[in-house]
């Protein structure tokens, strides 16, 4: 199975799960062996965005902290759609469960033109999204 099928049949196993909130996949699930440049951000794409390899290199490196304990891509609502014109998963925002003051992960978004990162689930949690740990919360990084 190539992985952009793999990701669908993930993110459609999560919504029988709870489709009342965005399904959440790791960054891993999400970035390998994505080269769709408009699966996320699509309207920052073209105008300084980094390319979607670029982000995942980024990602990676705040996951790594010792103050951050997972990092996760929020699915967006017209995911369906992705099957049916064979494109990748699109996102609508990256959560990620940290320990760091606000001001910490104000710093993380530098260069991903995003508008934002804040904390708590914009929508809501998906029930299969997992607990932060004791002291973590959630920021959300958001576009548009």
């Amino acid at each position: 199975m190539d992985l952009r099928k793999a990701l669908f049949a993930k993110v459609a196993a999560l919504h029988e799960i709870d489709s009342k909130h965005f399904p959440i996949v790791s960054i891993d699930d999400y970035f390998v062996g994505n080269d769709d440049e408009e699966s996320i951000a699509p309207n920052q794409w073209g105008d300084g965005r980094p390319p979607v390899q670029e982000i995942y290199a980024r990602l990676k490196e705040i996951e790594a902290r010792p103050d951050v304990h997972g990092v996760f891509v929020g699915i967006h609502q017209d995911w369906p759609d992705s099957d049916r014109f064979e494109q990748w998963v699109p996102a609508e925002n990256i959560h990620i469960y940290s320990s760091a003051p606000q001001e910490v992960a104000d710093q993380w978004i530098e260069g991903l033109l995003s508008d934002g990162i804040g904390p708590g689930w914009p929508y809501g949690k998906h029930a299969a999204a997992p607990e932060p740990l004791a002291g973590y919360h959630v920021y959300t990084i958001y576009w548009d």
